[in-house]
């Protein structure tokens, strides 16, 4: 029986590993919370992050890294990502060739604006590097505990170890897809957040369903405009780690993005609002790190700017709305009709 380590505990990782532990798989999970790791193994659930759902008798649930670790032949990596770098020098020292690693999180390492294979990268070297895969697409942790249909994407360096992580993970309730295209499904799963925030802030301000939809098809424009300055092919925002991705973050109450926005929206203060939402909001360190990286490529992402003017400049979100509703003329498709209709801007 394969056995598969995941590091995170919280509602995503323990989503998983439910997920894994039902293909009869034998799951060792690593928690920093002692209370987690007592009630998971004693009570068998996760009140704290995944209330309701029955944690599988062949989980088991560690305090030590390498414990969880022992006998591996997967890692899933399930932490916020501002603590990844921190978490994966602990666990470096136990991977060989042998491990395939999945990243499940979702983010931008706010000091150094990488990615979070671009972490891996650096901390591990290029031939553990290749045994990497991310993991990303429209997926509740809270839907995935319960079974509930659900297809996202792997992608990775190595076509193989893609297909090696799809497999682990492919059953009736959850199909996988495999991408080359690490960089674009990455930026798509970390972005949309910032987008969530957005939509969660128009819902907060008594907007309608007409606000959303712009600000998702625009926001679109903007992920997909940064993501190809980056590297990434703009088709992968047009699939579950792009569009996908971003309807299920924009509009469901699972989101604690965009349920931090709504506060946001109500007139709480950036605190009062985190710590409303408890858990981890990734999207807020993304919206500072996106908005360095809008500065640094060059890049025009107004609703990211303004974002980040409300979020750590104290703006008003009123006045966002009204920033972004007065802005200059401009074409919808700005970069394909200069290259494409050039005559019909000239007449």
């Amino acid at each position: 029986m394969e056995q598969v380590a995941v590091i995170g505990a919280g509602s995503w990782g323990t989503a998983l590993a439910v997920l894994l532990a039902k293909k009869d798989l034998k799951v060792r999970m690593w928690s920093i919370e002692p209370h987690v790791v007592v009630e998971m193994n004693n009570e068998r659930t996760n009140g704290s992050y995944l209330p309701g759902i029955r944690i599988p008798e062949n989980i088991m649930v560690f305090d030590s890294i390498e414990e969880t670790l022992h006998k591996s032949t997967a890692v899933v990596l399930s932490v916020p990502a501002q603590a990844f770098r921190e978490n994966i020098k602990k666990i470096i020292p136990h991977l060989t060739g042998d491990h395939i690693v999945i990243n499940t999180s979702k983010g931008i390492e706010e000091t150094s604006l990488k990615t979070i294979s671009g972490v891996f990268r650096e901390e591990a070297g290029e031939d553990l590097y290749r045994n990497f895969v991310v993991l990303s697409g429209p997926s509740h942790a809270e839907e995935v505990g319960r079974g509930i249909p659900t297809a996202v994407v792997a992608a990775g360096a190595d076509r193989i170890i893609c297909e090696r992580a799809q497999d682990l993970f492919m059953c009736p309730d959850f199909r996988v897809y495999t991408n080359p295209d690490i960089v674009g499904v990455e930026l798509g799963g970390a972005l949309k957040n910032v987008i969530a925030i957005c939509t969660g802030i128009s819902d907060g301000l008594g907007f309608g369903d007409n606000t959303k939809a712009a600000l998702m098809t625009r926001g679109l424009a903007e992920i997909c405009r940064l993501g190809v300055a980056l590297g990434a092919n703009p088709l992968t925002f047009s699939g579950l780690a792009g569009v996908g991705d971003l309807i299920v973050t924009c509009t469901s109450m699972h989101s604690r993005n965009r349920r931090f926005g709504i506060e946001v929206g109500n007139g709480r203060s950036i605190k009062e609002a985190l710590d409303k939402v408890r858990m981890v909001v990734e999207g807020y360190s993304t919206t500072g790190a996106a908005y360095k990286l809008m500065k640094k490529t060059g890049i025009t992402m107004p609703i990211t700017e303004q974002a980040y003017e409300v979020l750590f400049l104290g703006q008003s979100a009123a006045e966002a709305v009204s920033n972004l509703m007065t802005r200059g003329k401009k074409h919808e498709l700005e970069d394909v009709v200069k290259s494409v209709y050039p005559e019909w801007i000239e007449n």
